[in-house]
């Protein structure tokens, strides 16, 4: 209904020019200093805006015809006053008004309760009013906003990776020795530095270019504080490339105080001094170009992004057209496009809206997770449940309710029939058991084979078999001598000598008397030390456990060299052709081989080695004690293997719970050597959704520690 008399705008209202539109048509920023928001407003709006002290509607709309080229309506002026009055921008001329106002303020009141959650989700804290600091800085810095700084900035970049990538192996161990407590201290201290002169530079370039900062502060995301610059009179400036720069200047800053770091750290010694800027160099550029970057949350990134394509609340309308175009392709409702936009431009932001998504799922589900493991399992699963519930479930849940909201809008066309018939595959994939068996990582191996090891530090003496030869069962394949363990054998001997002399002499030697039991019970244990010794001798004679090949030998075998304690010298396998199989799975498989037993028909090994192809086995038996440490290192993912793996020391841990399932009665092959693969246990097959259900049972069961 068009109004017959307008209402008045408020008095505070600031307006400024904005830059050109993509169309070339001029725009206009209205500023609300209450809120301190800013709005963009296109031509039409700003025609109408402008004749707004005329009061009337028809005189507005009039005055635009007459001096202007523009031809708009009562739906045109409507809308504008929709947004003025939604956005409060009217002055309250009338109770009903008043009462609006009222009820809006009412509604921005929040419970305690989701008072406490947003501000445990999200606060700012206001430390400083920069404005005379800047006033100082400004007088001071102007020389790092000429390009001969910057061209000095990148030639420093340029030569301090080249020198950092001569000495990458130094560097990266340099990287992980902050591993400690005291290590990550440090980097926080390092990142520290780096973001205050971060936000700085947002502050000093705003300053620069006439925008007033009103505080800096932290902001505290989940608890993570963050610091912030309140730069939102960027808005003000009619050129869009002083608004890339101050949206770039953080990034530019750290980027700088990266580079030279970076340099400096090739040339310090080592010290204190070298291991801060080593520090600074690394956390300015990870987190610059890996968090600060990214256009995917509201950090320098997105505002860049927003600004190079002319489109302000860029999350905001990218949102809207990924929406429209997820309903339009689900349920063909047939609603208009939230805005007109060049066909590669609306593709641009719909496809940015969908791995906005897709990031922000991935980033707070990591989050969720993080804390959860941050704090106790009760308060960690209740900040989880938030986590998730506020950022990842809130927002499907919405949007469900949307759909369900408009239910009866659907009806059978193009878009429902595909969205049906994918739901139904969807469904069926989920639902029907057409997974059978199990896959695991496993090694092919003989049957019978033993690696043979060095029992003691020790050096050869004489030859030894080659690689390839044919053993008998206790043949003799090297000789090892250890000085050492000779040495302690000859002093252990004559210490039994000695006793032995002193047993021989004490029923003719008072003082051998007085000692008694005692002197036969040291005289027993030297000749213990001394069998002890002597069979550690001859286990450095190396003898073949079985008769067989001997498929590896150590490759430096030669006469005088020396080995270190466990040190293995040779691989001898069996003469019969019989293979077996040792698999590695997981938990939630383990618990489904166990369950199903009996059904099982065999197995499949097939060779990472496309040309060796596969063996079948019959047997298999199921170790009940998961495995502490992996047996084959190349199985490790520390080493490019499948099972996800750290390092303790001189062993490899699995990071999960994981069992060995050895498999026997397997197919006659020659093998030269140990092969790595894949096994597929068969099995009754199973549904996606039954083996989902049983890895969450599995979850539910460690977390909850029963």
């Amino acid at each position: 209904m068009k109004p017959a008399m307008l209402p008045p705008l408020r008095q505070d209202l600031g307006l400024h020019p904005g830059p050109t539109a993509d169309d070339g048509t001029p725009t206009w920023t209205l500023h609300d200093p209450a809120a301190h928001r800013f709005y963009e407003l296109s031509w039409p709006a700003f025609e109408l805006l402008s004749r707004w002290p005329l009061g009337s509607a028809d005189a507005v709309l009039q005055a635009v015809e007459r001096e202007t080229t523009l031809r708009l309506g009562p739906e045109d002026l409507q809308a504008l006053l929709q947004f003025l009055a939604s956005h409060h921008l009217l002055l309250a001329h009338s109770v009903e008004h008043s009462a609006r106002l009222a009820h809006a303020a009412a509604a921005g009141r929040s419970s305690h309760t989701m008072w406490l959650l947003k501000h445990y989700l999200f606060f700012r804290v206001p430390l400083l009013r920069p404005e005379p600091l800047l006033a100082w800085l400004a007088r001071h810095t102007g020389w790092l906003y000429r390009p001969a700084f910057w061209w000095a900035v990148g030639g420093a970049a340029l030569l301090g990776l080249f020198l950092a990538s001569r000495r990458w192996d130094e560097f990266t161990h340099t990287f992980a020795a902050y591993g400690s407590w005291s290590g990550l201290l440090a980097i926080g201290v390092a990142l520290s530095v780096a973001k205050v002169l971060h936000e700085f530079g947002h502050a000093v370039t705003a300053y620069r270019y006439g925008c007033r900062v009103p505080t800096m502060g932290v902001a505290f995301l989940v608890l993570w504080p963050v610091l912030y610059t309140d730069t939102n009179e960027a808005w003000k400036l009619t050129r869009r490339g002083q608004r890339l720069r101050i949206a770039a200047a953080g990034m530019l800053a750290e980027l700088a105080l990266a580079a030279v770091a970076t340099l400096a750290w090739s040339f310090l010694p080592d010290g204190p001094l070298r291991s801060g800027v080593f520090l600074l160099a690394t956390s300015s550029w990870l987190v610059t170009l890996g968090v600060n970057a990214s256009p995917f949350m509201r950090f320098d990134g997105y505002f860049l992004l927003a600004d190079a394509l002319n489109t302000p609340n860029l999350h905001e309308r990218s949102f809207a057209l990924g929406r429209w175009w997820l309903r339009e392709r689900l349920w063909g409702l047939g609603d208009p496009v939230p805005e007109l936009l060049p066909p590669a431009r609306q593709r641009l932001l719909v496809a940015f809206a969908f791995a906005t998504w897709l990031y922000r799922l991935v980033l707070f589900f990591g989050i969720a997770l993080l804390v959860y493991h941050l704090f106790f399992k009760a308060l960690g699963l209740v900040m989880m449940a938030v986590e998730l519930g506020w950022f990842i479930v809130l927002p499907v849940w919405r949007e469900l309710r949307v759909w369900w909201a408009r239910r009866a809008e659907l009806h059978w066309n193009r878009s429902t029939r595909r969205s049906a018939a994918l739901a139904g595959a969807l469904l069926l994939v989920l639902l029907l058991p057409w997974r059978g068996g199990v896959q695991a990582p496993a090694v092919l191996s003989h049957g019978e084979q033993q690696a043979l090891y060095a029992a003691e530090t020790a050096r050869q003496r004489g030859a030894a078999v080659a690689e390839g030869s044919r053993v008998a069962a206790g043949q003799l394949l090297m000789r090892l001598q250890s000085p050492e363990l000779e040495q302690r054998l000859e002093a252990a001997a004559l210490q039994e000598a000695l006793l032995r002399w002193q047993v021989e002499q004490q029923p003719l030697d008072s003082r051998l008397q007085q000692e008694g039991q005692a002197l036969h019970q040291r005289w027993q244990a030297a000749r213990e030390e001394v069998a002890g010794l002597r069979r550690q001798r001859e286990q450095l004679a190396v003898r073949a456990p079985f008769a067989g090949t001997v498929v590896t030998a150590h490759p430096m075998l030669a006469d005088g060299t020396w080995f270190t304690r466990g040190e293995k010298l040779f691989q001898i396998v069996g003469d019969g052709d019989t293979l077996k199989v040792e698999a590695f799975v997981g938990e939630s498989d383990y618990a489904r081989l166990r369950r199903e037993g009996p059904q099982r028909a065999g197995a499949r090994f097939v060779a990472d080695l496309p040309e060796f192809g596969s063996v079948r086995c019959t047997a298999l038996q199921l170790e009940s004690v998961n495995l502490r440490s992996l047996p084959q290192p190349y199985l490790a993912s520390v080493y490019g293997g499948p099972i996800n793996s750290v390092r303790d020391g001189a062993e490899l841990r699995p990071l999960g719970a994981t069992y060995r399932a050895r498999l026997t009665q397997c197919e006659a092959r020659p093998l030269a050597r140990e092969l790595p693969g894949r096994v597929r246990l068969e099995g009754a097959a199973r549904s996606l959704a039954g083996e989902g259900w049983d890895w969450l049972l599995a979850l539910w069961r460690r977390e909850g520690g029963l």
